[in-house]
């Protein structure tokens, strides 16, 4: 496994050949869901019985294709759509929310989401396709993009370039999840942890149970009573309380991946003027994740790992490494957003990435351009039009 910071969304390679529904015990299932056209290949929909009957963590890409994938993975499952009680959302992207609407349709299921990533759904609801296009093409612009990139947008708005946004069917949820919230889910203990970075409202859900696998392990026990090195008196409710949270199962969405590197961008508004700091979020929500020592964890692609710990560390240090190459090419010369996406290593030289992937990997930039602003390590140069970069400190 590599690292090394690749465009769109880290633009994985193709994904294992298909996997079956998986049984990972104690009433937790996870359900391949195939992506169209995409390298990624699948969306591993989990699925949780609960004493009011099964709950979905995430639906899927909206295709038919999808669609029969997971009706039948559930019947694999034992139950069935009509039968899910409700559906938990990690976040908006349309891998994992695209089929939410179907599902409650069919079942009458409820959905539950982030109230930051539910305002972007009802903000693509209610966008006009026009309105993104123009935004777009300024916001590149602004990051120094040359005219041969902004043209293909410039000439759609010309063209009218109406109609809706991509996901502007996705559903907007019944309920919000509040960080550290245990979910009203009868006879099981799932909690929402708040980790955003990948998009604003990503959450992740640890299942604070014992792990199947782990049942009587002295050793883990033992584990979950340390801190820094030093045994922690669990004498007392609120220590008890902590170490009862700590082991169990964590189904990561896309924060926590075994071997992808998850795109880091910009939370977009074109109505806002608020400058966010996504990769100071992501590095400081990893290390809530890392905390909390689960015994597995269960991601929405590729396969479960354990070893949170080892995988935080590895994805602290990936980012580490290109902060310090983004200062290392700042303290050379000033540089716009887009001439340190084209100076930064991807998995493939920057005349081949497409379109698509180059506007991500300018976001991807400028995220990490934000952070070491935030550091101060970096600073715009006033009155640069586009907007160029200089090293500080």
């Amino acid at each position: 496994m590599t690292n090394r910071p690749q465009a769109a969304d880290d633009e994985p390679q193709a994904a294992d050949d298909g996997p079956g529904v998986g049984d990972h015990g104690g009433g937790v299932w996870s359900i391949p869901v195939p992506i169209p056209d995409n390298p990624l290949g699948h969306t591993l929909v989990h699925l949780i019985e609960t004493d009011a009957g099964p709950v979905l963590i995430d639906t899927g890409w909206d295709d038919p294709a999808s669609w029969q994938a997971l009706a039948d993975g559930l019947a694999a499952c034992g139950t069935s759509v009509d039968a899910l009680h409700g559906v938990v959302v990690t976040h908006h992207h349309p891998d994992h929310h695209g089929l939410s609407a179907r599902v409650r349709e069919e079942s009458g299921a409820w959905i539950a989401m982030h109230p930051a990533d539910a305002a972007i759904v009802r903000r693509t609801r209610d966008s006009d396709r026009r309105q993104w296009l123009g935004y777009l093409a300024e916001k590149l612009a602004a990051a120094g993009a040359p005219d041969s990139h902004t043209a293909p947008l410039r000439t759609a708005l010309a063209q009218g370039g109406s109609g809706t946004l991509p996901g502007a069917r996705a559903a907007l949820p019944d309920r919000e999840i509040e960080p550290n919230e245990l979910l009203a889910l009868p006879g099981r203990r799932l909690r929402a942890v708040w980790t955003p970075g990948h998009t604003p409202g990503h959450v992740c859900l640890h299942l604070e149970e014992q792990h199947p696998g782990r049942e009587g392990s002295r050793d883990d026990a033992r584990e979950r009573r340390q801190e820094g090195g030093e045994e922690r008196s669990l004498e007392g409710s609120r220590e008890r309380q902590q170490a009862g949270r700590r082991g169990g199962r964590l189904f990561s969405g896309d924060h926590l991946l075994p071997t992808i590197s998850p795109h880091i961008g910009l939370y977009e508004d074109p109505d806002s003027d608020e400058i966010t700091d996504p990769l100071g979020d992501y590095l400081d929500s990893l290390e809530r994740i890392a905390r909390l020592r689960p015994a597995e964890v269960l991601p929405a692609h590729q396969h479960a790992f354990a070893d949170a710990r080892a995988r935080v560390d590895e994805l602290t240090a990936h980012h580490a490494e290109r902060l310090s190459d983004l200062r290392a090419l700042l303290s050379d010369r000033d540089l716009t957003p887009w001439q340190l996406a084209e100076a930064m290593r991807w998995n493939r030289p920057w005349e081949q990435i497409p379109f698509g992937s180059r506007n991500i990997a300018v976001a991807e930039a400028e995220a990490h351009l934000r952070h070491l602003v935030e550091l101060g390590h970096a600073e715009a140069v006033p009155g640069s039009a586009p907007v160029t970069y200089r090293a500080t400190g």
